[in-house]
């Protein structure tokens, strides 16, 4: 048992263990407090996010920045330092990421394993001490530490271990209980500091997620430093707020609101922000923690033996215009020309508030609401290599808190449909808009909350737009609009034949179609955007060009008045190639293709005169398949004959009668055999006729 004095000591070293540890490890005190503060942000849609600090320093100055152990990889495989006005860039130091019980191991005291003074003692066998007991010091070498069991002197059957120090004080050995030293230290300064070293160690790797980055510059005078990085940040998203026009032809207004995470351990308080539309390539390469080679074991002679050795070896296509024309008294828009092409546009038309300021009176407000009145863009937005960056001049968010920002308004084209997907919704269409991106910005991906004068609409989501690009959008179901996509019909025809040596070649097209019908219940108009899956291998036919596809489908736009019913039908085909030999093609099959308006007179000519020929090679097969019946039939008799014979007297009539029969059958045998042989010859010769005329014929 330690005594409470000894523990108190040992608390008393370790902190002066750990004060020590500090400045081994390089945490300078003369570190500069803060010099270097973050003043640009820089934050991408792929998680990463460039920061940059900048700050005064004077003379050799070291500037301490704080990062966690996941945040190190990134930073040295990103760091750029920047020393003005005649100063230069020292190191940069950071903790080592060894794993703590090899750091410790490498110290001349291994305290890994939370050992016991018992066992502290033990490793340090021959090294000197001083010893505290009481009253009395003692000083010598530990020759070793020692257990036994002794009985408590206050109960029955009751024992406890104790442990004893073996020293060798002048020439005598001593032993004194652990229990009993209120004190102990090393009397040699490298063992002492070695204790430290590893204690010191042991503390910093308890806060393993915080891990200072000490960077050296050296120069004279004051001067300003740089520092930039990349790191891991968190996605910055947008939002977006749509609010159609009012009237046929007007522009939609469009808001983008950027939702951005300060996850740092530091506060942004007025900084540059940056938000960049595109999507770097970025990854973490393991940099930080230190990596060892596997090295052999080389053997003496004696004991190696041969190892076994391993050798490695030496995109969517557009038909017609976007928009539709414009149909009278209907419910399609305009496309109009691209109004305003930068961030920042002014509030929307006076058009637009009056009819806001119209509904809001109607609902008792005392003030009306113009949604597009009091945003106004934060951000400046530039164009970099076909991505948009979004800057914001002034920001302040502290740390560990998000903000909205807006970094768009500004009208957009905007033309009204209805969007059809059997897939999506069988019945009814979609309600929904087709906007083409005239803000001059590529816009995010991220939701839309769609809204007009009388209010709140329905939600949408938008994929990355580019600008001049279009794209649609759908929030609501057109109850009103009736649909229909279960009229099918699928058909089959032989489009062209040919015969290439021998071979029968068919053209064959399959033409599959769809017909899409629409009822429109509603009081206006209604153009119809029709949604059909593209099917690879497949082309359209007899079917008006769409105004686009995708990898995936078809677009058309099918205009539906108020009160009516309209229906279009899609048709795709697809040709496909059989080949048949004419020697193997039975008659029935033949005549089929023989009586096909698709084949030319030519290659029906041909099949004729194969047909003809495929005709008398069958006439002639089937007259051997008679002889060889009969054959078999007499056979047959014949046996049954000289069965019934081997059961007569020979002298009998009825056996020179059953004599008499079997020689007249054989007589009909050696006929038949002949006239069969012959048909085999004839039927060989005019197969040879057919195969010499096929092979030899190429028609188209």
């Amino acid at each position: 048992m330690i005594s409470r004095p000894l523990v108190r000591t040992m608390a008393l070293a370790a902190l002066r263990c750990m004060t020590v540890a500090t400045i081994w490890f390089g945490i300078l005190p003369a570190v500069e407090d803060d010099p270097v503060r973050v003043h640009k942000v820089v934050l991408f849609s792929s998680g990463v996010g460039y920061f940059e600090h900048d700050g005064s320093i004077t003379g050799n100055a070291t500037c301490e920045l704080n990062f966690t152990a996941e945040q190190l990889n990134d930073l040295l495989k990103s760091l750029v330092l920047e020393d003005l006005n005649g100063g230069h860039v020292g190191s940069v130091e950071y903790p080592s990421l060894d794993p703590i019980a090899k750091t410790l191991a490498s110290f001349e005291v291994d305290i890994s394993g939370n050992p016991s003074l018992a066992d502290l003692l033990s490793q340090l066998r021959g090294a000197e001490v001083v010893a505290v007991r009481g009253a009395d010091t003692f000083t010598g070498t530990v020759l070793g530490v020692e257990s036994h069991v002794v009985a408590l002197s206050d109960t029955n059957d009751r024992t406890e271990q104790v442990w004893e120090l073996n020293l060798l004080t002048d020439g005598a050995v001593r032993q004194l209980h652990l229990g009993d030293i209120s004190s102990l230290t090393f009397t040699d300064k490298k063992l002492q500091d070695e204790l430290t070293k590893a204690l010191g160690a042991l503390s910093q790797a308890r806060n393993q997620d915080k891990k200072p980055i000490q960077i050296h510059f050296d120069g004279q005078g004051q001067r300003e430093v740089r520092v930039g990085y990349v790191i891991e940040t968190p996605v910055w998203k947008t939002s977006y707020r749509l609010i159609l026009p009012d009237r046929a032809g007007g522009n939609g207004q469009l808001q983008g609101w950027a939702i951005v995470e300060n996850q740092t351990d530091e506060d942004w308080t007025g900084i540059s922000l940056s938000l960049v539309s595109g999507r770097p390539i970025s990854f973490i390469e393991n940099l930080s923690q230190p990596l060892y080679v596997p090295r052999p074991v080389v053997e003496p002679d004696l004991f190696a033996s041969l190892r076994p050795q391993n050798y490695d070896g030496g995109m969517a296509a557009r038909d017609g215009a976007v928009f539709g024309e414009r149909k009278a008294g209907g419910r399609q828009l305009d496309n109009g020309a691209a109004i305003m092409a930068m961030a920042g546009a002014p509030a929307a038309p006076a058009a637009q508030a009056s009819t806001n300021d119209a509904y809001f009176a109607a609902v008792g407000s005392a003030q009306p609401m113009d949604v597009t009145r009091s945003i106004q863009a934060a951000a400046q937005a530039d164009q970099l290599g076909g991505v948009t960056s979004f800057t914001v001049p002034s920001v302040t968010l502290p740390r560990q808190r998000s903000a909205m920002l807006p970094i768009v308004t500004a009208p957009v084209a905007i033309e009204a449909v209805s969007i059809f997907n059997a897939q999506a919704l069988a019945n009814h269409p979609l309600v929904g808009a087709l906007i083409t991106n005239t803000t001059g910005n590529n816009l995010l991906q991220g939701p839309v909350t769609v809204l007009d004068a009388k209010g709140y609409r329905g939600d949408a989501t938008i994929d990355n737009l580019p600008p001049g690009d279009h794209r649609l959008i759908s929030f609501a179901i057109d109850i009103p609009v009736k649909a229909d996509a279960t009229s099918q019909n699928s058909d089959r025809t032989i489009a062209s034949g040919s015969i290439i040596d021998g071979i029968l070649q068919l053209s064959v097209k399959q033409v599959n179609s769809q017909t899409y019908q629409f009822d429109n219940g509603a009081t206006d108009d209604r153009v119809i955007v029709i949604e059909h899956p593209l099917m690879a291998g497949w082309d359209l036919t007899e079917t008006v060009a769409p105004f686009e596809k995708t990898a995936t489908l078809y677009r058309w736009k099918l205009p539906v008045p108020a009160g009516k019913s309209a229906d279009f039908t899609v048709k795709q085909q697809q040709i496909q190639s059989e080949r048949y030999a004419i020697l193997d093609m039975d008659l029935p099959s033949i005549d089929v293709y023989l009586k096909n308006g698709a084949i030319s007179k030519t290659v029906k000519d041909a099949l004729g005169k194969a047909a003809a020929l495929r005709d008398e090679l069958a006439t002639i097969q089937r007259a051997i398949d008679d002889h060889k019946t009969t054959l078999a039939s007499i056979a047959e008799d014949q046996n049954r004959i000289r069965e019934n014979m081997q059961t007569v007297q020979q002298t009998s009539q009825l056996y020179q009668r059953l004599e008499s029969k079997l020689n007249a059958q054989e007589t009909d045998v050696e006929t038949k055999q002949k006239e069969l042989d012959d048909l085999q010859t004839s039927l060989e010769m005019k197969r040879q006729v057919l195969n010499d005329y096929l092979s030899h014929l190429n028609l188209q």
